[in-house]
């Protein structure tokens, strides 16, 4: 079963799992703001990924400006400022067994899906 990382504050993810629904695809709701990923899950998510830790960062969010940007910060840095603040986690992120994408496009969610 697909897993949505949701904020339902952020309209792509909500474009995202309205485009599930309309597919009919089940999926379950991640809300990471509430119950925040861990390093190791963290870890996990970005081995699905297969990107950088860094390109998982909202890098515009204030938290990151304030307190990382210009900064040299290592893998095991970033990963650990995003379970600490799970805000500056790129998002949506949907996650299919040993894969996943962050799909703030929806042709990239629906090719991920075929």
């Amino acid at each position: 079963m697909l897993q949505i990382l949701h904020n339902p504050r952020c309209g792509k993810s909500r474009n995202c799992i309205a485009f599930a629904n309309d597919l009919q695809v089940p999926f379950e709701i991640i809300s990471y703001l509430e119950n925040p990923l861990s390093a190791l899950d963290l870890e996990v998510l970005i081995k699905k990924l297969a990107i950088k830790p860094i390109a998982l960062v909202r890098q515009k969010e204030s938290i990151w400006i304030e307190n990382y940007k210009g900064k040299s910060v290592t893998d095991s840095d970033i990963i650990q400022a995003l379970a600490k603040h799970p805000i500056l986690i790129e998002r949506p992120i949907v996650i299919n067994g040993d894969k996943a994408i962050i799909a703030r496009k929806i042709d990239n969610l629906a090719a991920f899906l075929q």
